[in-house]
């Protein structure tokens, strides 16, 4: 199934807040109405935010045409979605594409936007079978037994239809070579333990869901061989940003001497953002931690902190797949 699409004249999307426990689509008709959706995660993930700001263009034009809009109009309409999640340089990405075919009408805009998504599933495909590949080299050649780990969700739900992080686990587990895969629960707001082992348990992968402070100690006991995640954004220097509690990985990984692999599209490499330091970290509502399913965990006076992102220097960075090659941050390589 796809994660985000175009139908008639509305984007249309998987609702990710409410799987596993029910799968349900959104009908989104308007901008306001769809950069909500990204704000709360009802629509999530690095490829898929940007066939978000892809299609968005496509509905702020069909929106313009029936309110009215002027040309500023259009405009801030587009920095809304832009807005919406402001560590994802895929989602302005989408947008700045499909805008640049503004001046031909509608007929461009819905072709570019169309080819995003078209050409999302293919990129990810590609990334798959390079990381599969990859993976089987660093990890001493092919074979069963390989015991991967991921954190937050990087498969079909975080993209158009195929993955990420998630399409490479997919592809190893195709090809026999899996012998169980560690999903970190992914606090606060569960994308591994709720949509990660969802897909584990569709693609019939042996896995176990951890919580996130457990996973660096799996790999220091030796039972992980490689860390394979997505990314929001990749700096020109090699620095990777993904989901909070990533960094935590990266630096168990080097410290047992196993891989630690990103998997991502170019579209997410940021020529313009020079390293991580640079890099916008999202701070979310600190009720997604003081509260779970609408009740109060913590004291009523209780604030909390709740960064989205971290950064992972490219010193820690094995290697970086995307569809068109590979590339080894840690061994002084850059983007």
């Amino acid at each position: 199934m796809r994660t985000i699409d175009w139908a008639g004249d509305a984007v249309v999307i998987l609702d990710q807040t409410v799987l596993p426990h029910e799968v349900r689509s959104l009908t989104l008709s308007d901008v306001d109405a769809l950069a909500d959706a990204i704000h709360r995660l009802a629509v999530r993930g690095a490829p898929a935010l940007g066939a978000a700001g892809a299609l968005g263009v496509l509905l702020a034009v069909r929106q313009a045409e029936a309110e009215g809009w002027d040309g500023p109009g259009l405009d801030a309409a587009l920095d809304r979605l832009r807005r919406a999640r402001p560590t994802a340089v895929n989602l302005a990405w989408g947008v700045d594409r499909v805008a640049a075919r503004l001046p031909e009408g509608e007929a461009a805009v819905r072709a570019e936007a169309l080819a995003v998504l078209d050409e999302d599933v293919a990129v990810n495909r590609a990334m798959g079978q390079r990381g599969a590949d990859l993976i089987e080299a660093l990890c001493g050649g092919p074979g069963g037994g390989l015991r991967l780990h991921t954190h937050c969700n990087a498969g079909g739900l975080a993209a158009v239809e195929v993955g990420t992080a998630l399409e490479v686990v997919r592809a190893l587990h195709a090809r026999g070579h899996v012998e169980r895969v560690y999903a970190d629960e992914t606090r606060p707001l569960l994308q591994g333990s709720r949509l990660t082992a969802w897909e584990l348990d569709r693609m019939g992968a042996d896995y176990r869901v951890v919580v996130d402070g457990a996973g660096p100690s799996l790999i220091a006991r030796g039972l992980v061989d490689a860390v394979v995640v997505g990314s929001d954004r990749i700096a020109a220097s090699g620095d990777v940003a993904n989901k909070i509690g990533t960094y935590p990985l990266a630096l168990a990984a080097a410290r047992s001497g196993i891989p630690f692999v990103v998997v991502a599209p170019e579209s997410t490499i940021d020529p313009a953002t020079p390293d991580g330091a640079a890099i916008a970290i999202e701070d979310r509502d600190g009720d997604e931690v003081l509260a779970w399913a609408g009740h109060r965990v913590a004291p009523a006076g209780a604030e909390a902190v709740n960064p989205a992102f971290d950064v992972t220097p490219a010193d820690l960075v094995t290697a970086i797949v995307t569809e068109r090659r590979v590339v080894r941050p840690a061994a002084g390589e850059r983007p």
